[in-house]
């Protein structure tokens, strides 16, 4: 039996660096399939000089010929993924209706989705969750709620707009700031569905068409699994699945079809928006962790451009991420950032009890334990040979490993597309 799906995951709060793995498996795979989330994901991929910030449309677009899919579990605002296929484009990348598929049962966020997101968020204050304000949250409502509109509306560009106006217009009520113009809206998004119609498909038979031909799949996700709406610090998550069940679900695959599950997780922790993050670090060593925001590599949001909270590896975190996906390898990624660190710290439990779980309930502040390792002082940023590691660089991802019983067998040094380092 072909057993041709790969699912990818992150493991930590989002922002591992999914897309450049992502970008790497694709090149072994003939589709990539996005299952959940819209554009409050933000992939950066790196090749040669220049830079794609992919945030709707799959890594896998930078490979010749993959097909890539936009599954059902996805929230789309069409305007923005036409005008993220407009700047590929100019930027040379081949997208055409052949490579890029957009499932009809996809949920469309529309301007009242983006309107009472902001209005939802600012009325929490204080207590706000810290969302990209893209509307997501409100989408996926909708869609629960039976009153979303689907991608396949698209279809009849005239009816969309109808739709699409009642919604506005439903929002001006609900939010009575919101000020939202229903035939302006509506005139921009008929011509984003006019430009999106010939994209349009059933991509469930078409992937389960494709898996059964023996075609490789790769399934990539948006935001990590702590963000997850059931298994993350809830209520500081995404509106979706961001685990592997959500792959599933988002796709419309069976698990007949998955043989390996790659996790994704950085060499150190980072956040955006609120929640809890027990190994924080607000001092000079967080700062480092972070960049100055000069460079790409560094630690700024991809979509908000807000700068992460940053701290020491959380293996309390990861050995729950690992469970939940049930990860078959683990990729490392910003292994360089640990580089001129006299000494590494590891949070193998948190303080107490020696919790070695995530608290079920994330107002409870559990402080973490640490181990010290040993750093190195050499720039890795050239190794492309594990050997070449230094020696407390590969003891570092070998304690990691065994505290996680899952092989790590590739680490990331450079934001580079070939700066990976295999086992």
């Amino acid at each position: 039996m072909n057993l041709p799906a790969t699912i990818l995951v992150g493991l930590q709060w989002g922002d591992e660096g999914k897309g450049r793995v992502a970008d790497w498996l694709a090149a072994e795979s003939q589709i990539v399939a996005r299952y959940a989330g819209g554009d409050n994901a933000g992939h950066t991929v790196y090749v040669g000089t220049r830079v794609y910030k992919l945030h709707l449309i799959p890594s896998g677009i930078l490979q010749p010929g993959v097909i890539c899919i936009l599954g059902n579990g996805m929230v789309i605002n069409p305007v923005n993924l036409v005008r993220e296929i407009d700047e590929l484009t100019t930027a040379g990348v081949d997208i055409t209706p052949k490579r890029l598929w957009i499932s009809s049962k996809a949920h469309i966020i529309t301007p009242a989705h983006i309107a009472l997101d902001k209005a939802s968020e600012k009325a929490r204050g204080k207590d706000a969750i810290g969302t990209t304000l893209r509307g997501i949250g409100p989408a996926y409502l909708d869609k629960t709620g039976r009153q979303g509109i689907r991608a396949g509306a698209m279809l009849d560009p005239e009816a969309f707009g109808d739709s699409l106006m009642e919604q506005v217009e439903r929002a001006n009520v609900q939010v009575l700031a919101a000020g939202l113009d229903p035939h302006a809206a509506a005139a921009e998004y008929v011509e984003a569905a006019r430009r999106l119609r010939d994209y349009i498909r059933d991509t469930v038979v078409s992937i389960n068409a494709l898996l059964d031909a023996g075609q490789r799949a790769l399934c990539e996700g948006a935001q990590g699994t702590m963000l997850d709406i059931d298994h993350g610090d809830y209520p500081f998550v995404t509106s979706s699945s961001s685990t592997v069940g959500g792959a599933l679900i988002g796709l419309g695959i069976g698990a007949k079809h998955v043989d390996r599950v790659v996790g994704v997780a950085k060499a150190f922790s980072t956040r955006v928006g609120a929640g809890p993050f027990p190994t924080e670090l607000n001092d000079e060593i967080g700062d480092r962790l972070r960049g100055t925001g000069e460079n790409f590599w560094d630690e700024y949001g991809t979509t908000t451009g807000r700068p992460r909270r940053t701290g020491w590896l959380d293996l309390v975190v990861l050995r729950y991420a690992c469970m939940v996906n049930g990860v078959t390898e683990l990729v490392l990624t910003k292994l360089d950032i640990l580089s001129e660190f006299e000494t590494l710290k590891i949070a193998h439990h948190y303080s107490g009890v020696d919790v070695y779980d995530p608290p079920s309930d994330p107002s409870q502040i559990v402080p973490p334990t640490y181990t010290d390792y040993p750093g190195w002082m050499e720039d890795i940023g050239g190794v492309r040979q594990w050997d070449a590691l230094p020696e407390n660089a590969r003891r570092y991802i070998d304690a990691i490993q065994a505290a996680l019983g899952v092989p790590i067998n590739t680490v990331s040094v450079g934001p580079e597309r070939d700066q990976l380092v295999h086992r």
